[in-house]
């Protein structure tokens, strides 16, 4: 099963990377012709009639500024697109072969004309390990693509409850929830109509009405551990009515709240059947509006009974001591990684916090982050904290040692946002259009008061020999991973490497692009260069991070 496709014609070069129903496209050109190029074209092709050109919202001659009255979208055989990568997100996905062509549109006077192409062809829901599937939330309710479609309403009523109407909210959270929405219901329905299986549930945020109440669905074949941090606990929360709802249904003795030292932060439900474990989901994405509708976030299930007793004895030793900490960090579960190296899997390994040092989980992480040859790629929430994970992350974000390029929620410190012109390290915020909105384009909805880069994970060399994905439930904090019931894995596979190398890029596209708008004027507007522009300049310089970021997804 190939997750990457690579081709060449003369001068060009494009290769396809598969995301989670999304293709991240590639390209390069041969530095001897690059005079004369003006950009690429993308004409795409899914299953059925679905098809035609990838459309760009920039073009030669119609600049983005306050004065704009019309949005405009733009063909790339006419308004190319200047860059070396692109994403492309399918309006619907659907299963089967999505082809596409790449061709290098060239300046010929004040024309353009066509020079090389190639076709690439991939399914981008193609599965890959018969027990294991993984799926992100769309993440994009600060986007134009809700503003226009869903005209930025909000997730959920004014008032907070678990017995609002969801039927007006449906069309939205599907669409924003995505696969990672899918794959937990599919998991809760598969749980409910077999009468021999029990759930476990590890929550954190949880106020989804609709998971709630196929969690109380379940009965008494359901046990709970709840977070009853602080914040969980405030008569605004919506928790506290879950947990009397959950005990009402389950019976008290099958709930029971803890925060270890600080959070109960795992996002999880385990599957037993008939005692025996079976499948378990977990991942990055609270049981909650906000993890499954605003932000982005991913899922995970695994199934294989020998990976699921590992995440049983967690809960079953949290579920045991609910208010002693101490029990759970000098528990063997606690004490190490679990590797699994089995068919139908990805080569993973499994962690489980709180640890009495961070080390054990950490160490790991930041000696492969010093290891990697050719890319650090991450998404991950918040960059401020303390560790040997987090203090990498910001020095790669203000050195040149290798290519790095992140998502985050918010820059401190010297961090400074990606400029786009490969002159520094980069490293992008979340960011929305709200105050300088160009008019073309509509306001954004911010999504609410929170996080909306929830993400927690690192790639490193996704398109090269050795590649790992750290992801999870875990912050990758020193504090985090001392003081907090989570779990973090560690994936060393091509195909899962490159789905989350493809989610960490197109949220950072999505987003430096918000970045740069915000500071379009009159005088500088955003249009595509002409030939005078040499708009590819920028990727050529020897040693700069942008001639190492054109050659690194082709390769």
């Amino acid at each position: 099963m190939a997750d990457q496709i690579r081709a060449s014609k003369d001068a060009l070069t494009a290769k396809i990377h598969r995301g989670d129903g999304a293709a991240l496209l590639a390209f390069d050109y041969a530095e001897a012709e690059v005079a004369d190029l003006a950009g690429f074209a993308i004409h795409w092709k899914g299953p059925g009639a679905s098809g035609g050109w990838v459309m760009n919202r920039k073009s030669f001659t119609v600049p983005v500024t306050q004065d704009t009255q019309v949005r405009r979208w733009f063909p790339t055989d006419e308004a190319p697109i200047q860059k070396f990568r692109w994403t492309h997100f399918p309006p619907v996905v659907k299963r089967g072969r999505y082809r596409y062509t790449v061709t290098a549109r060239l300046f010929s006077g004040a024309k353009l004309r066509d020079g090389p192409s190639v076709d690439l062809a991939l399914d981008l829901l193609e599965d890959g390990h018969a027990r294991f599937e993984l799926g992100f939330t769309r993440g994009y309710v600060s986007s134009q693509g809700y503003a226009e479609r869903f005209h930025n309403a909000p997730i959920r009523p004014a008032k907070k409850s678990l017995d609002f109407d969801t039927r007006p909210f449906e069309a939205r959270w599907s669409w924003l929830g995505y696969h990672a929405r899918r794959m937990l219901f599919d998991f809760l329905d598969a749980c409910r109509k077999d009468p021999k299986v029990t759930v476990d549930l590890f929550a954190y945020d949880l106020d989804e009405p609709a998971f709630v109440k196929a969690l109380e669905s379940l009965g008494p074949r359901l046990r709970a551990f709840l977070d009853d941090s602080s914040r969980h606990v405030v008569a605004t929360a919506i928790e506290p009515e879950a947990r009397r709802r959950l005990e009402a249904s389950a019976g008290a003795a099958n709930v029971r709240t803890g925060h270890f030292q600080r959070f109960a932060h795992d996002k999880v439900l385990i599957q037993r059947r008939g005692g025996v474990p079976k499948r378990v989901l977990t991942g990055s994405a609270n049981f909650s509006l906000r993890g499954l509708y605003v932000q982005s976030n991913s899922v995970i299930v695994i199934d294989d009974p020998e990976v699921v007793q590992r995440y049983a004895e967690a809960f079953d030793v949290a579920f045991a001591n609910p208010k002693s900490p101490a029990k759970f960090e000098g528990a063997p579960i606690a004490k190490r990684w679990f590797p699994f190296r089995k068919p139908g899997l990805p080569d993973l390994q499994v962690s489980f916090a709180p640890h009495a040092s961070a080390e054990v989980s950490l160490r790991q992480v930041a000696d492969e982050i010093d290891a990697a040859d050719s890319s650090v790629l991450y998404a991950v929430m918040e960059l401020g904290g303390t560790g040997p994970v987090l203090e990498k992350l910001r020095a790669l974000a203000t050195s040149r040692d290798r290519y790095s390029y992140g998502i985050t929620q918010s820059l401190s410190g010297d961090l400074a946002v990606d400029g786009g012109d490969g002159s520094r390290p980069s490293v992008v915020p979340f960011s929305f259009l709200e105050k300088t909105v160009p008019k073309p384009f509509r306001a954004e909805y911010s999504g609410g008061q929170g996080q909306v880069i929830h993400h927690k994970f690192v790639v490193l060399d996704f398109n090269d020999s050795d590649p790992v994905v750290f992801c999870g439930s875990s912050n990758l904090a020193k504090g985090g991973e001392e003081e907090n019931g989570d779990n973090l894995l560690a994936i060393r596979d091509r195909t899962i490497a490159t789905a989350y190398a493809v989610e960490a890029i197109r949220l950072i596209d999505h987003y430096r692009f918000r970045a740069v708008l915000q500071k379009a004027t009159k005088a500088a507007p955003l249009l595509l260069e002409k030939k005078d522009g040499r708009w590819w300049q920028r990727f050529y310089r020897p040693g700069s991070l942008g001639e190492t970021e054109r050659r690194l997804f082709v390769r």
